[in-house]
């Protein structure tokens, strides 16, 4: 496991070392009592370079644009304006939010609607500090309110194509498939997206995790392993320690989306740290979905501490109170996120995503490694 010894080079990032990362390192900033956290002032944080691995790109899209897009595509909102949809972003659970989630995605009809939503978020996130961002999107949910597939697939693809150049960010695309539906409608959806040859880099697991166990799924990921694809799986959010350990197993994927219940069983803790299992968590995602009650209270620094292979994600960042920069901004406030664990965060980013070795060795370059 690759560790720091908190040596800065050049710039102040600290140097790779394999001496053990100290409890003093873990512990280089107190966490606020629970008064202090109540109110969270932002603070200015120096923007790293960062892998976005965890993101849906329907969660993206902000009030103003779903306005502008019903404008567009003639389509009548249930909310009479901007204050009363925001007032709908008041979550009790991953269901609530599921429900708002894709009632909005009724505003998404053509090629340049899903290009236009892209687009804001790579402008979006480049201001963040991504430098490389893994997208999801989820196909089925728009296929099935009869939204053709290359509609979805070539309007957000047409913006990533062209994301390094426009924006300085490299981009890959996963198909994120919903396990609340059946494997059937998956594994259809998953060889019509081969067949077209679409540009995607793997698959995701994502939508209601409680009830739908990765069990469900593993003709889905072996037919995407098949294929050449790379596979990732959200697990260990609502649902228990074990769907970790069997979308691991069953699933044989390469990246755990949240992963935040694993601090529940110490055996998987170890194994997840021995193996360097990437677990990409969405601290402000976490507390609006009341998976963690408060972000004074998020597992966070104790996944630092058992030297798990963590990073920080946005995941809906439309919905959830921001982007990557905010909740890094939010998380050194409240839980005092040292300098040394923010560039640990953004390498563990980097090293953890799919991005090319070539692109890997510019991005850890930009951060202070040579």
């Amino acid at each position: 496991m690759e560790t720091y010894d908190g040596a800065p080079e050049p710039g102040g990032v600290p140097a790779l070392s394999d001496a053990p990362i100290s409890e003093a390192d873990e512990a280089a900033a107190p966490v606020p009592d629970a008064e202090e956290a109540a109110v969270v002032v932002e603070q200015p944080v120096k923007l790293l370079p960062v892998a976005e691995l965890h993101l849906h790109i329907e969660g993206t899209l902000e009030p103003e644009l779903i306005f502008a897009l019903a404008e567009r595509n003639g389509i009548e909102l249930p909310y009479a304006d901007l204050d009363e949809l925001r007032a709908c972003y008041e979550f009790t659970d991953l269901q609530s939010f599921l429900d708002l989630y894709y009632a909005n995605m009724a505003v998404l009809q053509t090629e340049q609607d899903f290009a236009d939503m892209t687009r804001a978020y790579l402008e979006r996130a480049a201001a963040a500090g991504v430098r490389h961002a893994e997208i999801m999107v989820d196909p089925q949910a728009h296929v099935s309110r009869g939204v053709p597939l290359e509609t979805c697939v070539n309007g957000v693809a047409s913006v990533l194509a062209n994301s390094l150049a426009e924006f300085g960010v490299s981009t890959l695309l996963i198909a994120a498939f919903l396990r609340d539906l059946s494997e059937e409608s998956a594994l259809d959806v998953l060889e019509q997206l081969l067949a077209m040859n679409a540009p995607i880099a793997g698959i995701g697991l994502d939508s209601a995790e409680v009830g739908n166990p990765p069990a469900k799924f593993e003709r889905l990921f072996a037919r995407a392993k098949e294929a050449g694809l790379h596979r990732i799986a959200h697990a260990g959010e609502e649902g228990p320690p074990s769907y970790i350990i069997d979308a691991l197993e069953l699933l044989d994927v390469e990246r755990i989306d949240h992963g935040i219940r694993c601090m529940e069983d110490p055996e998987l803790v170890e194994h997840l740290v021995a193996e360097r299992v990437p677990l990409t968590v969405c601290p402000l995602s976490n507390v609006r979905l009341r998976a963690v009650d408060t972000l004074a209270e998020h597992p966070l620094p104790a996944m630092l501490a058992a030297g798990l292979n963590v990073s920080v994600n946005s995941d809906d960042p439309a919905y959830f109170g921001g982007y990557v920069d905010d909740n890094f901004v939010q998380l050194q406030t409240v839980l005092g996120l040292s300098e040394f664990d923010r560039v640990r965060l953004a390498s563990n980013s980097i090293r953890s995503s799919f991005a090319d070795d070539e692109r890997k060795t510019e991005l850890l370059a930009e951060l202070g490694y040579s």
